[in-house]
Order: structure tokens, then sequence, then C-alpha cells
């Protein structure tokens, strides 16, 4: 064997044990999984309903996998950021996302720009629950049910002043589908602070919002305002007077936001599917079910499988009613 085979064959066995010893620790690191904390992402500030959602689940979580799961708030941008984050931080198992529909199947559609792309960057693992929705008004208006906030509307002529929670999120696209089903030209007031558009529902500032279930049912129950129909399939045990739209006969308003554990594209599979695993386990504890349901919630825990479908046959709806609106933010 000459000089220079024998190097290339000592190259090559250095080459091979190094990869192999590469390949080893990767193996070993996922044996061991996990073995420090793990950190939850949520796009919403601490105190809110998706914030609650959160923390609620990580707890499930942390018993699940008997390692710390710590929820981080990363607020702004109608849950951009956190997605940017997970989608771009490492791909290890310990960098989780939880999401809503409107980081996800809405903002590629509403925003010039962002800094992800869901589709590619992020895997999902669970849906985890839904939230559904309300349309509530002052309660000096006219209207008692739905269908007379429908003819309200429409005779208005000029616009109806509908709130949201910002500009590009599902209650903001909710309203959209709304006003097409009712044939009533709406003017979309956004609101930054979820407080300032409670007060301005209070004090009749607006004609009407959708509120997810667990807000309105705080404000109804308390008095301040009037809950006319709901999004959800059936009516909430925690608002049984207040009837579904499809009840009174608006079927197709039947949207919902619903929240998503995604993990960043190139976490190995094996991880991905503990996750997944734990992810369900832990939303179908008996404990922090009862939680999620008390705080507003319907608990889902679906597979990968599962929430991969729904998202896909979910996003075709958004992306046509977000374009049907016209609406185009920049970000």
């Amino acid at each position: 064997m000459s000089f220079h085979s024998k190097q290339r064959r000592q190259v090559f066995q250095t080459w091979f044990a190094v990869a192999l010893g590469v390949a080893a620790g990767g193996v070993q690191a996922q044996a061991k999984y996990p073995d420090h904390p793990i950190r939850l992402q949520v796009g919403f500030a601490p105190g809110t309903g998706p914030d609650i959602l959160a923390r609620t689940l990580a707890k499930g979580m942390s018993a699940q996998l008997n390692q710390q799961v710590v929820v981080e708030n990363r607020t702004g941008a109608g849950g951009q950021i956190a997605a940017t984050n997970v989608a771009k931080g490492p791909k290890d198992g310990y960098n989780l996302l939880l999401a809503d529909v409107s980081a996800i199947s809405i903002a590629p559609f509403a925003f010039s720009k962002i800094g992800y792309e869901p589709s590619k960057e992020l895997i999902a693992l669970s849906e985890v629950a839904k939230t559904d929705f309300v349309l509530v008004v002052p309660n000096s208006s006219p209207a008692k049910d739905a269908q007379s906030f429908m003819k309200m509307a429409a005779a208005k002529n000029g616009k109806v002043d509908f709130g949201t929670f910002g500009a590009g999120s599902p209650g903001h696209f909710g309203a959209v589908i709304l006003g097409q089903l009712g044939s009533f030209p709406l003017e979309a007031v956004h609101y930054r602070q979820t407080g300032d558009a409670v007060t301005a529902t209070i004090a009749g500032q607006i004609d009407g919002i959708l509120m997810s279930t667990p807000l309105a049912m705080a404000q109804i129950k308390g008095a301040k305002v009037k809950g006319l129909a709901t999004t959800a399939p059936k009516r909430s045990p925690l608002l049984p007077d207040v009837a579904t739209f499809a009840e009174q006969g608006y079927p197709k308003a039947d949207f919902s936001a619903w929240f998503t554990v995604f993990a960043p594209t190139g976490t190995p599979e094996p991880i991905l599917q503990l996750l997944s695993e734990k992810v369900i386990a832990a939303v179908r504890d008996p404990e922090i079910s009862k939680t999620l349901v008390e705080a507003g919630f319907s608990v889902t825990g679906t597979g990968r499988e599962e929430v991969t479908r729904m998202i896909a046959a979910d996003t075709p709806r958004w992306k046509s009613v977000v374009e049907a609106s016209g609406f185009r933010g920049v970000d």
C-alpha cells in the first residue's frame, strides 16, 4: 500500500470515528431527554386566556415528563414573535410553542411579511384546546339575539362599528364572516389592549364584538354586557342561556380559535413523538382537563396526524376570509 493510500485510509478512519461519535452522542442525548427544563413560548401576556392555558398545560407536561416545563411570554404581533423565536430556535426538544390559529393560519395571508413559514418551519404535536367566540353587545343595544343584531346592522346603511382585539386576530376575521352572513358593511375598530375593548363595549362605544368564551363569561355573568350567540357547535355549560349561531339560523358562523403545541422542524423524530404523547396525556389528565374546562376551553388533545389534517383543512378557509376582506397588514 502506498503512502498516499495509507494517508487516505487514516483520514477516512478518523472521519468515520468522529461521525460515529457524533451519532452516538446524539442518540445518547435523545435517550436522556429531557434532562433539563423545557421552554414553552406563548405569544400572549400573563393573565390572559392563552397564558392560563399555557401554564395549566405546562403543569401537566411537567408531571408527565418528570421535568420542568417553563412558560415564556413572548408577547406582540399576535403571537408572531413567539412563533418566530421557536421556528428559528434550537431543534432539540427544549424549544416549544403554544400558538393559536392567528399565528399559523391567518398571519401568512393577513400580513405582508412575517418572520417564519408555519407549514415549513413548525411541526404540530397536538391540538390541546379550542375556544369559541360569543357575540357580545352593550346592555344599551336593542339587539336581543343574533337575528335582531343582523337586522339592526343591515339597517344602519353606513357602517357597523365592530370591535376586535387586534388587526389580524381571529375575532377580526370572525367579524368579517358575520358581516358576510348578515350582508352589512363593517368597520373594524381594533384595540391593542383587552381592557380597552371590554371598556368600550360596556360603554356602548361600539356596536358589538366577538369575545372568547372565557372572557365573555365574566362580563356576561357580571351583567356588564349581553351575550347574543356563540360560534360553538353546542351551548357552553358555562353560558347555557346563550344560544349558538346555528340554533339561530347561521350554521356557517362556526369558527373557533384552536391552540396547538409546535416544535421547530428538524427536531428529532423520537423526541417529537414522545412530546406529542406527553402533551396529549397532560391535557387528558382529569385535573388538568377540569381546570381548562372551568376556564372556558374545550379540551381536544389530538394526535399529530389529526392536528396536521385539521390545520391543512382550516387554513384555506381563513385565507379566503382574509382575501375577501381586502385586509393587508404590515408587520
